[in-house]
């Protein structure tokens, strides 16, 4: 007779990260990364040399002035851009250089 899980996979990973929470937060910044060349495409990701989140804030620096005046505008879509990809709230605001 086979043993039945009786608990779901996700209620598993759920109580992982409720003892990891570093864990969790760094799987949510490699989705962030993800999600910049996934939404931005890879153009911008050409542009882009170094990215990193501290205190809910991505810092993004990028190689062209143009790139980065544009971005800087839609700063406010780009955040809820993000955080839709990852499926969680990420990032707060993002300082491009």
């Amino acid at each position: 007779m086979k043993r039945k899980n009786s608990q779901m996979i996700g209620e598993v990973l759920r109580d992982i990260f409720e003892e990891n929470t570093e864990m969790y937060e760094k799987i949510l910044e490699i989705r962030i990364k993800r999600a910049w060349g996934e939404v931005l495409g890879d153009m911008v990701l050409q542009y882009t040399r170094n990215m990193y989140i501290k205190d809910k804030v991505l810092y993004v620096s990028l190689t062209s002035s143009v790139l980065r005046n544009e971005l800087t505008l839609c700063r406010e879509k780009l955040v809820k851009s993000l955080n839709e990809y990852a499926r969680a709230n990420v990032v707060q605001d993002i300082v491009i250089r």
